[in-house]
């Protein structure tokens, strides 16, 4: 019996296991889908009874936002965490496989898809003989795209060289080329627009990039002292991409719609409701932030304990997702 039974605990365990790995992997399946279904069928319950007509192809254009977005979190946060985790006091010497490059290709597909609508004139094309890639170079939107394009193929060089920090030169690029996008110069004031929305992009992709790099690394570490104190580095530094992701969040609403009416256009416009939906799903980010923080202190073992971070991390797929549908739905009217 005492030959049995260790054998049998120790198959337990591995089922266990199994089983675990199996509900994760349908949970990311199943996040995943959802991310790609709320910029395909955003618009059209954003737009539901607001009488405000969105530009053809809206979905598509949203999807590929996301993508794009999330390709910048990616290498941000992978940027950010080896930093950090290099000032880690008896760290171990490995780091996760880098998905960089993954991230840069699937960035540079989604730009040079985005780059296609901008040469048929913000318009899906039904044949090639609508694309007009010369009237690219002609265009202020045009060359921000192409920009955009080049930025992300020499994003994954880097990242496939042997000095994968200089991937922060082509990610700038990215986030100056949607910053400058965002606001045209016809708007009011378009550099303080420019500059919001840039510290805005910056911010966003430390937030969600970092942590999902950094509950890599602790995985990747696990029963390691050093995997606790990444995480409370990553904490005291996520503090300040969240205010500032607060507050230029707020400016910049308050730049697009009028005090006064913040309250009417967030239920009557279809950018309001994206907006307030954007809020309330930060809102409980913040809140699974502080709840994961509080366990990972208590928790002698911090890898079981980051379930809630886990799930931080899930919901800020979503606003990344709500983040690309922002971009593609009408701007409100400043009345």
């Amino acid at each position: 019996m005492t030959l049995i039974r260790p054998a049998a605990t120790a198959e337990d365990a591995r089922g266990a296991g199994r089983r675990a790995a199996t509900v994760r992997a349908v949970a990311v399946l199943v996040l995943v889908a959802l991310a790609a279904l709320i910029p395909l069928l955003g618009p059209s319950a954003a737009l539901h009874g607001t009488g405000e007509a969105a530009a053809p192809g809206v979905g598509g254009t949203a999807v590929l936002r996301t993508v794009l977005f999330a390709a910048v979190c990616v290498p941000a946060g992978e940027l950010c965490v080896k930093r950090l985790a290099g000032r880690v006091p008896g760290a171990p010497g490995g780091l996760p496989r880098s998905w960089s490059p993954y991230a840069a290709a699937a960035g540079f597909l989604a730009a040079l898809g985005l780059a296609l609508v901008v040469a048929t004139g913000n318009l899906v094309p039904d044949s090639p003989a609508q694309i007009d890639v010369d009237g690219l170079y002609r265009t202020r939107d045009g060359s921000l795209a192409l920009l955009e394009v080049n930025a992300f193929l020499l994003m994954g060089l880097c990242a496939l060289s042997r000095r994968p920090s200089r991937q922060v030169w082509p990610l700038a690029a990215v986030v100056v080329a949607e910053a400058l996008r965002a606001h045209p110069g016809t708007e009011s004031s378009p550099l303080i627009g420019t500059a919001l929305t840039a510290v805005h992009l910056v911010c966003g992709a430390l937030w969600a990039g970092a942590l999902l790099h950094a509950l890599r690394t602790l995985r990747l570490w696990r029963g390691a002292a050093a995997g606790a104190a990444l995480l409370g580095r990553y904490a005291r530094v996520a503090a300040v991409p969240l205010a500032a992701v607060t507050a230029t969040g707020v400016c910049s609403a308050l730049r697009r719609m009028l005090a006064d009416t913040v309250l009417h256009q967030l239920t009557a416009t279809a950018y309001g409701r994206a907006l307030l939906a954007k809020v309330i799903l930060v809102a409980g980010v913040a809140l699974l932030a502080l709840w994961a923080r509080i366990r990972l202190r208590r928790a002698s073992d911090p890898p079981a304990a980051s379930a809630p971070a886990w799930a931080e991390v899930a919901v800020l797929g979503v606003v990344v997702a709500v983040s690309g549908l922002l971009t593609a739905l009408p701007l409100p009217i400043r009345w």
